[in-house]
């Protein structure tokens, strides 16, 4: 996958947002971590694959993949945020479960806030394209839809969401 395009795209974005809402000044690291772990969240109840008590069937593979992507706006302005970028390395470790991968993801995510790093935050990437990979999405899925919620997210912040 073409990772620099979607970082520039990201970066877009990024600079659009500061300008609208005035954030030039402001350190967002924290808040964008937040962020990342809350989308972690709904995703995971998108998917529903903890709710073990519950026979209701989870969201539809395209709802699910919008979940995903929102992830990944918030893992590549991360990256942004610290001028890190996303080696491809693979260093984490690959659960075989959904629920598995998810408690993957929130532990790296936490390591690589509290220790922001170019390994931990490969380390948040991986674990997050093995959730990606376990919940059926290609890389292609990925990519293209990004780009369908980029350019949702400029529509938003237009209409002063």
């Amino acid at each position: 996958m073409e990772w620099e395009q979607l970082y520039r795209m990201q970066e877009e974005l990024d600079k659009y947002i500061e300008e609208q809402r005035n954030l030039r000044e402001i350190n967002v690291f924290e808040e964008k971590c937040l962020a990342l772990l809350v989308e972690v969240g709904e995703l995971a109840n998108e998917t529903r694959c903890f709710k073990f008590w519950s026979n209701k069937r989870r969201s539809g593979k395209g709802r699910i993949l919008e979940e995903y992507v929102d992830g990944i706006h918030f893992i590549l302005s991360l990256g942004l945020e610290k001028g890190y970028r996303y080696s491809g390395g693979d260093k984490s470790k690959h659960r075989s479960t959904e629920t598995g991968q998810f408690n993957t993801v929130f532990q790296t995510c936490t390591n690589f806030q509290q220790h922001p790093s170019p390994s931990t935050y490969d380390e948040l990437f991986a674990s997050y394209l093995q959730l990606g990979s376990l919940l059926g999405f290609t890389r292609e899925d990925i990519q293209q839809a990004y780009m369908k919620k980029n350019e949702v997210n400029y529509t938003r912040q237009e209409e002063g969401y």
